[in-house]
């Protein structure tokens, strides 16, 4: 069976197609284990089908390993294929359910961008890969990225599922601003070149833009892998691709260039929600700016005596959600603040407000909406 094993693996690994993999498997005879029990019945024997070919290059125990339940742990058996024949082979397992389904949706889908630039870059905490998926909602295809575990059956709350474009942007983001502030402060170059410190730090500059303004080609380039936790994200750039994209040689960089290092922040795990990485400028929460704005007006016109109805009528919004927006107006002077200036706590929303009776006494309003030490 071993050897059935690994040629299964190399299969894949030359052929990246389950169907073609089978095909092949079949031709040349190969078969899954055969059982005999005690009571003479006979199970296995037969020739593989893709799921079995799925399950085989998916299962952990191949290189030395043990699943139980979400977990997968280092196992006392000897590995039957080497990790760098496992590595590639999920990577390109990984590609192949990213890729669109359908000859209609591939046609559309030639000259277009990466759909998952950070496919097979990105691990959890536990360093489980995070994998490109996606559902369909509304008639319009949400991706994701996920923790491998979660993808192949698993269930494990610590497992992340990630909003695809969200974390694209936001890693962009921070790779963009690490190499402009790497050339803002003559950082890039080991050694001092003053002949070439303006021209580098212009392509830097050209480069960190693009990152910005959305180009996955180089941000897949530059980028080798990464690991996100729960309250930071590591990320370590490829010497040879960042080293072309600045048009230096390798060695001449200051190795400080290729590690980046900083707080990570999901406003909520498991579904779609926005995404933090470093120390971002404050930015202000417009649908809680226009609500609290809104909840002065109205609280002010019917403290001058305004009926509420003739607020609605005004307004268009119904009398229950002039009620229930006003609250905002009884927020303390620092939280208040702290909205207009986009200071508040990034998961602070207006539905998370709204949801339960704003209390009176401003310390209890610092410690339920996340202000800590109190306002």
């Amino acid at each position: 069976m071993n050897k059935t094993v690994r040629t299964i693996f190399a299969l894949y690994d030359e052929l990246g197609c389950l169907s073609a993999v089978m095909r092949r498997a079949r031709e040349i005879g190969l078969r899954s284990k055969r059982h005999r029990f005690k009571s003479g019945r006979i199970q296995g024997g037969n020739l593989f089908s893709r799921g079995q070919i799925y399950a085989v290059l998916r299962n952990p125990i191949y290189i030395g390993k043990i699943r139980h339940k979400a977990q997968v742990w280092e196992g006392q058996h000897e590995p039957i294929v080497s990790e760098a024949v496992w590595e590639r082979v999920q990577e390109k397992l990984e590609a192949a359910s990213a890729r669109p389904r359908g000859r209609k949706t591939a046609a559309r889908q030639l000259g277009a961008r990466p759909i998952a630039p950070l496919i097979g870059k990105l691990r959890d905490e536990n360093g489980d890969r995070l994998t490109p998926t996606h559902t369909r909602r509304h008639g319009r295809q949400i991706r994701y990225y996920v923790s491998n575990r979660l993808v192949s059956g698993g269930t494990d709350p610590r497992g992340w599922r990630l909003p695809a474009t969200a974390l694209e942007q936001a890693v962009a983001d921070a790779t963009a601003g690490h190499i402009a502030k790497m050339a803002h402060d003559h950082r890039i170059c080991a050694k001092p070149d003053l002949q070439r410190n303006d021209t580098i730090k212009a392509k830097a500059r050209r480069l960190a833009s693009r990152l910005s303004e959305g180009a996955p080609e180089h941000l897949r380039k530059i980028l080798d892998d990464g690991q996100i936790t729960k309250k930071r994200i590591v990320l370590r750039l490829n010497a040879d691709g960042l080293a072309e994209a600045l048009e230096m040689q390798p060695n001449k960089m200051d190795r400080a260039v290729r590690t980046i290092e900083a707080p990570f922040e999901l406003r909520r795990r498991g579904v779609e929600g926005k995404i933090v990485i470093g120390d971002c400028e404050p930015q202000p929460d417009r649908t809680l700016l226009r609500a609290l704005s809104s909840a002065n007006d109205w609280t002010a016109d019917m403290r001058n005596g305004r009926p509420l109805g003739e607020i609605a009528a005004a307004t268009g919004h119904a009398e229950s959600d002039i009620r229930n927006r006003s609250q905002l107006a009884f927020l303390s002077p620092a939280i208040q603040s702290a909205i207009l200036e986009g200071r508040q706590p990034t998961n602070l929303t207006l539905e998370r407000i709204i949801r339960k009776p704003v209390p009176l006494d401003w310390g209890a309003q610092a410690r339920l909406y996340g202000f800590e030490g109190g306002q």
